[in-house]
């Protein structure tokens, strides 16, 4: 009498599922969200920098579901722009080198001065427009640079400086580095861009990993070797000081980078400083120095 109540029992309940299971493939239904198209915006990113001309990447924003291949990208390239750079007194129309892309505009008089404002000004062809204003501060100098193994006997290891803030509170830096013969440019690492809210007069030691490029295929950036300097690399470090603005912007850049594709990261807002679209228009100054990993 027992087995047959058990077997009641299970009869029973998997009647019950498949009988759930058949209602919710009969209410099943395919539905089309009509998303609402998101507003086009310039998306600048310019630089200029002591001795250096002013440039400028000038794109447009695509919807999120949008198709990304080299047509939809060539598509979003700004082209013909008019794009001016002044001091105050001097006032510079950048150039584009390939015209029929556009998207990289640069100066062809004006160099960059330490202690100076720039405005950019950017006008479209469809009447759109974008203004910003930038500054390029007084560079800080490292006091020294050197490499130091992770453990005893490592091959591997990171960069260490030392610094000596300046009296001044409101300094703000950002760290790339190059390795000599492996690296094409300067990569900031994660994290590259920090200030001197608590450090600020003071004397400090610090160390970075070896930053890398997004999405790189090289074998030392998916291996043990990942983030790390190895013995024998000679390390250039490009020291930056920059805006209170473009520390703003990197920092919420990182940020939204390092959190890309997390379900429980917080999203980040991108602090542009760039009327009219998003980006960054940005004043710099950098000091280099150079290590050998031993």
């Amino acid at each position: 009498m027992i087995m047959i109540r058990k077997f009641q029992y299970i009869t029973a309940f998997w009647i019950v599922v498949a009988t759930i299971t058949l209602s919710q493939i009969a209410c099943e239904k395919d539905i089309t969200v009509d998303l609402a198209q998101p507003e086009i915006k310039l998306v600048v990113e310019g630089y200029i920098n002591p001795g250096g001309p002013a440039y400028v990447f000038i794109s447009r924003t695509n919807a999120f579901f949008a198709p990304v291949d080299s047509i939809s990208l060539l598509n979003s390239t700004e082209k013909n722009a008019l794009v001016i750079v002044s001091d105050g007194i001097i006032s510079d129309t950048l150039v584009a080198p390939v015209p029929g892309i556009g998207y990289f505009y640069i100066s062809p008089n004006m160099l960059g001065e330490v202690g100076k404002t720039y405005t950019l000004r950017i006008h479209t062809q469809d009447g759109k427009t974008a203004t910003s204003v930038t500054s390029i501060p007084v560079p800080v100098a490292l006091d020294s640079i050197w490499f130091k193994p992770r453990s005893e006997g490592d091959t591997l290891g990171y960069t260490w400086a030392k610094i000596t803030d300046p009296p001044a509170s409101g300094n703000n830096f950002r760290w790339f580095a190059k390795r000599l013969g492996k690296d094409d440019d300067y990569i900031a690492p994660s994290g590259s861009a920090f200030n001197d809210k608590f450090f600020n007069g003071l004397t400090f030691e610090f160390a970075y990993n070896r930053g890398s490029v997004p999405n790189s295929t090289a074998e030392d950036d998916n291996n043990e070797e990942e983030g790390a300097f190895k013995i024998g690399d000679t390390i250039v470090v490009k020291f930056a000081s920059i805006t209170k603005d473009s520390y703003d912007f990197w920092r919420a850049a990182e940020t939204q980078s390092s959190s890309n594709g997390n379900p429980f990261g917080s999203p980040a807002t991108l602090k542009s400083n760039i009327k009219g679209g998003i980006g960054i228009w940005e004043g710099f100054s950098y000091t280099l120095d150079t290590t050998v990993a031993q």
